[in-house]
């Protein structure tokens, strides 16, 4: 059935005289509701209903509306008499639980269509309803309105139009070249409107420019491609006219308020006449918008630059990312750490492997000697770490999209710990005579810092060194690996931390058959004998042969005093007008347990592997012998090379040091640099002994 008018009931992006307009979508899902129409919204009483409507979204447009009028009732008919004859021609919604947002109308539910007087208000309005109370107190509803477009409806019989009866043509009544400047206008968005002054104003320009190269003589009598014929001989031309849409030689660029001149760089590549204002609005015509049309013509045509139609652009995040290195190891790593509540600690080992101090046993008439072994201690005392930035004080006023100092301060906590954890695994890798180093005393017996896993003593580490060949044998790691975990007397069972590249090397370990022996990072941990494999990206920058760390963090303990856990400090220079932020720690760290770590190295593939043999040593005179061993170099404690065969007795109660490094092109496998040793003690031959 064909209804009795069709028109738009709301229609999306028209700003109202108070400012607001409806989104698109904001009444999408009233999509084919039928709902009453009535006369100047009274909904007081039931001669008033004059039939319905049903409502039709489109998309990017808004809300139409087919009336309908009801032929059994006189409103109904008389309606429709009004309708006919051209007296009603405005269409108005009545509409509740609006959600509006920055003068934008959101949501609403449409409860009924009214046909209104439009008076002299052609544009579009949202008016909200008031409630006079008794007491004369008036309350505005926020959430309920009626709402105006401006626009007027199409009758029954005016079928010029693309669909005009069924709702789907233009928006002006009866024919679509009737339609006013005033309702083109308004359809187009703010950046189209700008566009089009300056086509318009343009268009002006160029005729007025022909008139004046083809009518030099100013007689009026001239050959114009612009122009119309309208008698024998005789050329006229009407300047900016358009008689096919109804504009005369009133419409100029005054009507636009430009100037006719490009400004900021933007122009057209396509030169501006008559006929291409023209031929957008015959465009228009066709399709049914001039929104499209311009759409259209913007494609067809090159427009420098393109960008100032384009929207501003936005962030798709609150705050600006970060360019880091990956950072999920950092914080499991902190979390295992053991703590310890003061920072100044001191580490006491006594060496219970020698034969000296095994259970001895007794023969009947001979003396009972007492057992002994070696204690020895270090300390490590703290050092500070810090990370220090500055903001002037403007900056912070001036960015307003996000919070600046709370985005910097987060800034500052997550680099402080990754720092804090690359320290005490691999070393800061800064030169030691670098200013800026975390201070770290490696090996010493005492000194301040963070102690390096990869540098710690070889009583606390044992160095793993894997010779891959020419062409890396990554599975000879894995064995190595595992091979040397005889050697680990941590707590538990272990973490490998190495670097991403390294892993994946480990995982394509192939087989005869080209298969991957180990699919899984859980395969490969078990292999080795790990709990678990993390990759460590800092670990890239750290020493170039280092493969891998193994180690359980519990056994590494960090130490602070009172006030010493990470704080963060705020300060207003007043003379330079800025905040400076600190976030500071004083910390200590070291390993507490022998043998808690391995570190895997890998060396040149010229070097050859060698054991050193162990030296030999008479108890009973005090003499040790070091043996000839090719590739091993042997040193007492102090550093001085010792010759193969007998050394010089020592006295009782006394001890020796020797020590085992390998020569050039040699290597240990399992030892690095001098961590081969061993101490021997000439016991008391009165059976006393001091060194218990």
């Amino acid at each position: 059935m064909e209804p009795d008018f069709s028109g738009w009931a709301t229609k999306a992006n028209i700003k109202c005289s108070d400012g607001r307009t409806i989104s698109p979508d904001a009444f999408k899902h009233m999509d084919g509701k039928q709902v009453p129409l009535v006369f100047q919204h009274v909904h007081n009483s039931l001669d008033n209903i004059l039939g319905y409507a049903l409502l039709k979204h489109v998309d990017g447009e808004g809300i139409r509306a087919d009336g309908y009028f009801n032929d059994e009732t006189p409103q109904g008919k008389n309606a429709r008499a009004l309708v006919k004859h051209g007296d009603i021609k405005a269409l108005s919604i009545y509409a509740n639980n609006l959600l509006e947002r920055n003068k934008l109308v959101m949501h609403g539910d449409i409860r009924e269509t009214s046909l209104v007087l439009a008076g002299a208000n052609r544009g579009a309005l949202i008016d909200n309803i008031n409630i006079k109370h008794s007491d004369g107190d008036i309350t505005e509803l926020e959430d309920e309105a009626l709402i105006f477009t401006g626009l007027e409806f199409f009758h029954a019989e005016d079928t010029d139009g693309d669909g005009g009866a069924s709702g789907q043509g233009n928006d002006a009544p009866g024919d679509a070249n009737e339609q006013t400047l005033q309702q083109v206008w308004d359809t187009l968005t703010p950046a189209q409107q700008d566009m089009m002054n300056y086509m318009v104003g343009a268009a002006v320009e160029n005729a007025k420019n022909d008139d004046i190269d083809n009518d030099p003589d100013g007689d009026g009598d001239a050959e114009h491609s612009n122009t119309k014929k309208t008698g024998e001989g005789d050329l006229s031309h009407q300047e900016g006219a358009d008689p096919n849409m109804g504009i005369t030689n009133e419409l100029t660029r005054s009507i636009f308020d430009q100037s006719g001149a490009a400004q900021d760089g933007k122009s057209l590549k396509h030169q501006i006449t008559p006929e291409n204002a023209r031929g957008i609005f015959q465009a228009a015509e066709k399709c049914g918008s001039l929104k499209q049309a311009v759409d259209e013509y913007c494609l067809a045509h090159g427009i420098t630059p393109m960008d100032v139609l384009f929207p501003e652009y936005r962030s798709l995040d609150n705050t600006p990312q970060f360019n880091s290195r990956r950072m999920d190891w950092v914080a499991p790593f902190l979390g295992t750490l053991s703590h310890s509540p003061f920072s100044r600690v001191k580490s006491i080992v006594a060496d219970i492997t020698m034969d000296e101090a095994r259970a001895k046993g007794y023969v009947k008439g001979n003396i009972k000697r007492e057992e002994w072994f070696s204690v020895s201690k270090r300390f490590t005392t703290p050092t500070t770490v810090y990370k220090k930035q500055q903001l002037d004080r403007d900056d912070i006023i001036d960015i307003t999209d996000f919070d600046v100092v709370a985005w910097m301060k987060a800034e500052m906590d997550m680099m402080l710990k990754e720092e804090i954890a690359r320290a005490i695994l691999i070393g800061d890798g800064r030169d030691i005579a670098d200013i800026d180093k975390i201070k770290d005393p490696g090996s010493a017996n005492s000194g301040d810092g963070l102690r390096s896993i990869v540098n710690e003593h070889e009583l606390y580490k044992t160095d793993v060194n894997v010779n891959m060949t020419s062409t890396p044998n990554w599975e000879l790691v894995v064995e190595s690996v595992l091979a040397a975990m005889r050697f680990y007397k941590g707590t538990g069972q272990p973490t490998f931390y190495t670097t991403w590249s390294n892993l994946t090397n480990m995982l394509l370990i192939k087989d005869g058959f080209q298969r991957r022996l180990y699919p899984t990072k859980a395969d490969l941990a078990a292999a080795m004998n790990v709990s678990d494999i993390v990759t460590v990206e800092v670990m890239e920058s750290g020493p170039t042969n280092l493969l891998g760390i193994v180690v359980n963090p519990v056994d590494y303990n960090v130490g602070a005093d009172k006030g010493g856990e990470v704080n963060l400090f705020d300060f207003f220079d007043i003379d330079y007008n800025q905040y400076k932020y600190l976030a500071e720690t004083r910390i200590s760290g070291a390993l507490t347990k022998v043998k808690a770590a391995l570190a895997i190295w890998s060396v040149p593939t010229a070097d050859v592997a060698v054991t050193p043999t162990v030296p030999t040593f008479n108890y009973a005179t005090g003499v040790a012998t070091v043996p000839t061993e090719t590739g091993v170099v042997y040193k007492d404690g102090n550093g001085n090379t010792l010759t193969a065969g007998a050394q010089t007795a020592i006295a009782a109660d006394t001890s020796i040091t020797i020590v085992a490094t390998p020569a050039s092109g040699y290597y240990f496998p399992l030892s690095g640099n001098a961590t081969a040793f061993w101490t021997f003690t000439r016991p008391n031959p009165d059976g006393a002994n001091s060194n218990s």
